[in-house]
């Protein structure tokens, strides 16, 4: 591995820091646009295992060590987690294009060479992604396009953007072990105009209703429903009340799972009835340099029978200054503060963490004693 001599002061020039200025967009919808119900899924039923990663984005600080390294680079030591795992899943954060023109009234705008990731992201295993957050449309329509032809390309599915809302409100459906899976995703988040319209590409912004009956509509097709939003505030760990009721709405309708993504660090897991709300599983790889965002953790979902059993949680190190956009496990004391915060912030939600030899799990059923 080369090292990457860049000094401090450079780096912090150069870094694209994560603030804790809110780009959530909180908005109850106008109108509700009815999905198209398919056929019922079917009964065959067996195990799978998810697994799922936080926000992905391989430009800003990370380009030069990507160009040096290869975009596969970030992924060499997360691959024994995605080991067995039916399905895995990430929210891609920025285009993939070298198209379209950039976002005049950002002050950050990511994209990624799209043959490059799209092989990297293919070659590890990815499946399935959320292009649901406030960088997709960083270089315009055409960028999300060339993003989704790209992974089509490459064989990943995707949630969360597409050429007009009825696109963008669609599942992306998987079919493993004689289950069918439906993935939905939605952004909260500003800017504004990068949410869809009925003649207008974009990302799905998730009004209430919406949601509620996309997932739904999905379950008519699907054993299992998964649900994504970019949700909640950029560095904090509190929720916010939208959070907990989007998260509740989702699992009501009938999804068995919500994975959250933006807020770049980690937020508490909350079981909610049959299904498990992950508020933020933190970064993953992410092309900025922050002392903020320095721990994360790939979750893996466990599921028999179509019904959610457990959901194990392994802590990585993301802090870019010690690992280079190269995540990589914790062990000891070191994941055990990981998987102690996790339990302390889901304790408020009535759920426990326990620490086995230092991978969070969370076991359906299980919660917080009395004391």
């Amino acid at each position: 591995m080369n090292v990457i001599s860049i000094s401090l002061l450079a780096i912090l020039l150069l870094a694209s820091p994560i603030t804790a200025q809110s780009t959530e967009f909180n908005r109850t919808g106008p109108e509700i646009i009815e999905p198209v119900i398919s056929t019922s899924a079917t009964d065959e039923s067996t195990d799978l295992l998810i697994s799922a990663v936080g926000d992905i984005m391989m430009d800003g600080t990370a380009r030069p060590v990507m160009v040096e390294q290869g975009y596969d680079y970030p992924f060499v030591k997360m691959l024994r987690y995605f080991i067995g795992a039916q399905i895995i899943f990430g929210n891609v954060e920025g285009p993939l294009t070298d198209l379209g023109s950039p976002e005049q009234d950002k002050t950050f705008v990511f994209r990624s060479p799209p043959s490059k990731v799209g092989a990297a992201l293919k070659a590890t295993g990815f499946n399935v992604v959320s292009l649901a957050n406030n960088h997709t449309l960083d270089y315009g329509a055409d960028g999300l396009i060339q993003t989704i032809e790209t992974l089509d390309a490459v064989g990943i599915q995707h949630a969360g953007a597409g050429a007009d809302l009825k696109a963008a409100r669609q599942p992306a459906l998987i079919q493993v072990n004689g289950l069918k899976v439906a993935i939905l995703a939605y952004s909260m988040t500003l800017p504004e105009n990068f949410f869809a319209g009925e003649n207008k590409a974009g990302t799905a912004f998730g009004h209430e209703e919406h949601v509620r009956a996309d997932i739904m509509a999905a379950r008519e097709r699907a054993d299992i429903v998964l649900v994504s939003f970019h949700w909640g505030q950029e560095g904090k760990t509190a929720l916010r009340d939208y959070q907990t009721r989007l998260g509740h709405i989702a699992i009501d309708a009938g999804a068995s799972a919500v994975i959250g993504h933006h807020p770049h660090i980690l937020q508490g897991i909350e079981q909610y009835k049959d299904g498990i709300i992950l508020y933020s599983l933190g970064n993953f790889t992410f092309g900025s340099y922050s002392l903020n965002s320095v721990r994360s953790a790939v979750a893996q979902l466990r599921f028999r029978n179509a019904r959610l059993q457990s959901v194990r949680l392994f802590p990585i190190n993301v802090n870019n200054f010690e690992v280079q956009f190269q995540p990589q496990p914790l062990t000891g004391a070191a994941a055990d503060a990981v998987i102690d915060e996790l339990h302390t912030l889901s304790a408020a939600l009535n759920t426990r963490v326990r620490n086995d030899n230092g991978t969070g799990v969370v076991t359906l059923g299980e919660t917080v004693p009395v004391p």
